[in-house]
């Protein structure tokens, strides 16, 4: 994939030697892991690769969104801090009224947020295949201004579908610009006169982003000042106690999780978790979710009036407030919500719920 032969600087050479030292020693080693190592953001360490095995997609999102249909089968990776989610799919052709929706109930269903999408890249990366011999692996990569990766997605066909070489064709070896991320500032929770009066006036869950910027909150701060009207607080050993009744019961599930530039999300019933190095996952035929879940300081109960009845949802919170992972039943719009959901919550909480 080179495409030029400018000199390196001495700082991404030494990236780009630790990189390949790193990637010797562990073939598989995630990107993310081998970046938090040098000290820098994951975009700064594949911008680092430009020119080499990184090409920049000089596309506007909105553009490269509405062309993800044609990349063929992918496997489709979004991260919070704490949970990451693949599927196995294709992207379905992106909505006529945003490119951003990507709705694909039961496969590749996506909302992405266009806006916070900074630099996209193509990535060829060397991995040891199945037999041991050396393969190559295709990715585009999204990142937002500060290095983060948003959302990724690679190649599972045999041959790169014309969609790839579309892109490629058009790739140049720009580089992008980064700035660092300071973290936020704490506050005390704030008082927000007229938040129950508005919750409870919901009449379509999506309403809720719409509450949360008129009274200037976080949605985990919304949690706190709706504390036992409606939401419930949690142990956080309780995410795990949901993912394993609900697979006992094979009951379907919505997982939600969500970077800073878009949510995935994956519907249908869930295998029994599995605990592995650290994290607790979830292996199915078409997706995984691996989850840190010692790193979550909070849980939620959170009961969303709408038009059907209501929904609940069970989330989970980092100790800076980002939200990691999100439980819903899973449903048609339109539908009730399922009573055995509700019922698997008011066990979690012990406590009983109305029918």
């Amino acid at each position: 994939m080179t495409l030029s032969a400018t000199p390196l600087s001495a700082t991404v050479r030494s990236i780009l030697d630790a990189f390949d030292a790193a990637r010797r020693a562990s073939p598989r080693l995630p990107a993310i892991e081998i970046a938090q190592r040098l000290g820098i953001s994951e975009g700064e360490l594949q911008a680092a690769r430009l020119g080499r095995d990184v090409v920049t997609l000089p596309l506007p999102p909105a553009e490269l969104a509405g062309r993800l249909h044609t990349l063929g089968r992918v496997k489709a990776l979004t991260r919070s801090s704490a949970a990451v989610l693949e599927q196995s799919g294709r992207y379905p052709v992106a909505g006529e009224a945003s490119a951003g929706l990507l709705l694909d109930p039961g496969g590749l269903d996506l909302r992405l947020h266009l806006q916070r999408w900074h630099w996209a890249c193509l990535i060829q990366d060397e991995l040891p295949g199945a037999d041991g011999t050396p393969a190559r692996r295709h990715s585009l990569q999204v990142f937002d201004r500060h290095g983060r990766a948003l959302h990724k997605a690679f190649s599972l066909a045999p041959e790169l579908p014309d969609g790839w070489h579309a892109l490629a064709a058009g790739a140049d070896t720009r580089a992008p610009c980064f700035t660092g991320l300071s973290p936020a500032a704490s506050r005390p929770l704030p008082e927000a006169p007229g938040l129950a009066h508005d919750w409870g006036r919901m009449r379509d869950v999506h309403q809720f982003f719409t509450l949360l910027r008129r009274h200037g909150l976080e949605r985990h701060e919304a949690n706190a000042l709706m504390e036992g009207r409606f939401t419930h607080r949690l142990p956080a050993g309780m995410i795990e106690a949901a993912l394993v009744r609900a697979a006992e019961r094979r009951l379907p599930l919505m997982l939600f999780v969500a970077s800073p530039g878009g949510v995935q999300i994956r519907s249908g019933t869930l295998p029994a978790p599995e605990r592995r190095g650290g994290w607790l996952n979830l292996f199915g035929s078409d997706f995984t979710l691996h989850l840190k879940d010692d790193a979550i300081a909070d849980a939620w109960v959170v009961r969303k009036p709408n038009r059907d009845g209501g929904v609940t949802s069970l989330e989970a919170f980092g100790a800076d407030g980002e939200l990691l992972l999100q439980l819903y039943a899973r449903r048609r719009e339109g539908e009730p919500e399922r009573a055995d959901w509700r019922w698997l919550l008011a066990e979690l909480a012990g406590r009983e719920v109305a029918a």
